[in-house]
């Protein structure tokens, strides 16, 4: 987010307030992925934005409340780079759709530490209130999964907890590693994680097929 430049600059307040929040939001991710939560101040984030502490209290009665926007903010992001991989395909291609939908997410954290932190880290460490963000926008994910999966391998239908055990078995896998240090090598766990969401639903052989057609 760029800053705005000094002096009379002819910008309309609103322009300035909507871009100081963004430049807020964005510098409560970047200071959250370096120093982690209990570290990260409202000083902080200012720096970061470069957005005196008066003014953060205009866009946020607190840290926490900045916390919440840049969560939700993060959440968007991911949810429109899944669904424009998903949209590459029918809904009535299930195996493929979904495939790309969970590479492109796994793509997504690797190049962006900051939006993987926010999201499967300190969603869980920030108190209850963003915890039960973090339940809701795994929630809000099982509906792209569910929609258009076929019947079990052995016929009849997928039992309702399997699509959210899946949606929550990643974001679990994948928060461990970010927490290990190994955000950086998360692209290599593309195939053990798209095996592992669609064997459910496929069986081995389809789901590894599939994953190598990708």
């Amino acid at each position: 987010m760029e800053r705005l430049p000094r002096g009379r600059h002819g910008l309309s307040a609103e322009f300035v307030a909507q871009n100081q929040r963004e430049r807020l939001i964005t510098g409560l991710t970047e200071v959250l992925h370096e120093v982690g939560y209990q570290r990260t101040t409202v000083s902080l984030i200012g720096q970061r934005a470069a957005v005196s502490k008066s003014d953060f209290y205009k866009h946020f009665e607190s840290k926490d409340e900045c916390f919440y926007a840049a969560y939700e903010t993060a959440v968007e992001r991911i949810r429109e780079r899944v669904l424009a991989a998903c949209a590459a395909h029918d809904v009535a291609d299930w195996p493929p759709r979904v495939r790309d939908g969970i590479a492109s997410m796994i793509e997504l954290f690797a190049s962006d530490p900051p939006l993987a932190g926010i999201t499967l880290v300190e969603g869980l460490r920030a108190g209850r209130g963003v915890y039960d963000r973090y339940q809701a926008a795994l929630e809000s994910f099982v509906p792209y999964l569910r929609e258009g999966a076929p019947e079990a391998p052995c016929g009849g239908e997928i039992p309702a907890a399997t699509d959210e055990a899946v949606v929550g078995g990643i974001a679990s896998l994948l928060g461990r590693r970010i927490l290990a240090g190994e955000i950086g090598r998360l692209d290599e766990l593309t195939p053990a994680v798209l095996e592992f969401a669609l064997t459910p639903y496929l069986g081995t052989v389809e789901a590894r097929r599939i994953i190598s057609a990708g």
